[in-house]
């Protein structure tokens, strides 16, 4: 029987989005279950494995058909092993997650760090487009990157490559949830700018902002991003500041890997243009004029699918189908 399926998953610490592709990249169908942390999450990849099967006997589809699982986790991966070495949000160390998986399912399975799957995903069907060589930046709870060099994703000796929400951008900075302080997720992440609003409003500024949260009495990036854009200074400095100190570090990237696309994702990439274009801006003030020739700033498009696309590539990655034959 020919092998035409891929199955990509996508691990959270709250569901566990799963996803039946084709290898032309046409999704047939996709589902989410939720993620069981209790017993250190002993009892996900089983869960993961019996929802798989169970959709795969609701469809009439024989497993034959299916070419591997691809698994996108949370944490630090080792690629080589698809050992899970830390997920704190799940509660694994030293999780064999793929040695189980494929005791599970009989299938070939691969696993890479999430933000390493979701540019894989955006790179295939999203909008990177196929290209060799992107970046892709994630703008969440905290900051997340995967970098594809060549064609492939960059995971380094033992799974940390193209962690860029921990550069030290601030060396007398913030906390970080890493043990460290001042990395670039401490400015530029979503809980980043909402801390660094809060001293604003804790010293007197931003009256508009001010108003704001006592009507809804939280704020998020989206309250301040509004109340930039009509004019108040402080609320737009600071968002100067993020900016300048993202597009610093992404220009050092890029001087490095020297990527033709820099794709942002995640929840303050809906910002859309108030983001972008001040974003590009920094970045051109940092980066060499060749390196900025070349590379070109894009939203990211498919949201929360991109970790089930990009977890049915990486299987397409490390099979035996040629680069033609995927696409």
């Amino acid at each position: 029987m020919i092998k035409d399926l891929l199955i990509g998953v996508d691990i959270g610490g709250t569901t566990v989005k799963n996803a039946i592709i084709s290898t032309q990249g046409e999704m047939i169908a996709k589902w989410e279950i939720s993620t069981r942390l209790e017993n250190k999450g002993f009892s996900v990849p089983q869960d993961i494995w019996t929802s798989i099967k169970e959709k795969l006997t609701d469809l009439n589809i024989d497993k034959s058909r299916v070419l591997g699982l691809g698994v996108g986790a949370p944490g630090f991966i080792d690629p080589e092993t698809g050992k899970v070495a830390i997920a704190v949000n799940i509660g694994w160390k030293d999780f064999a997650l793929q040695n189980i998986l494929e005791d599970l399912s009989g299938l070939a399975v691969y696993v890479d760090n999430d933000a390493n799957i979701a540019a894989l995903g955006e790179n295939w069907k999203g909008s990177g487009n196929q290209v060799d060589n992107m970046l892709a930046v994630t703008l969440g709870t905290g900051v997340g990157g995967g970098i594809i060099a060549n064609g492939k994703i960059v995971s380094g000796a033992n799974g940390t490559g193209a962690e860029i929400g921990h550069i030290t951008v601030d060396k007398n900075g913030a906390p970080c949830n890493c043990g460290r302080t001042g990395c670039l997720e401490t400015i530029t992440s979503a809980t980043g700018i909402v801390r660094q609003a809060e001293i604003m409003l804790a010293e007197g500024k931003a009256p508009k902002l001010q108003k704001r949260k006592e009507a809804k009495t939280t704020i998020t990036t989206k309250d301040i991003f509004e109340i930039a854009a009509e004019g108040d200074k402080d609320t737009k400095q600071l968002l100067h500041h993020v900016f300048d100190v993202l597009g610093f570090a992404l220009a050092n990237i890029a001087i490095t890997t020297n990527p033709s696309k820099i794709v942002i994702g995640g929840g303050v990439s809906k910002a859309g243009n108030l983001l972008l274009a001040p974003l590009k801006d920094a970045f051109e003030k940092y980066t060499l004029p060749r390196t900025n020739e070349a590379c070109e700033f894009v939203l990211a498009e498919l949201g929360n699918d991109a970790g089930v696309f990009g977890g049915a590539y990486l299987v397409l990655q490390n099979s035996n189908f040629s680069r033609l034959n995927i696409y």
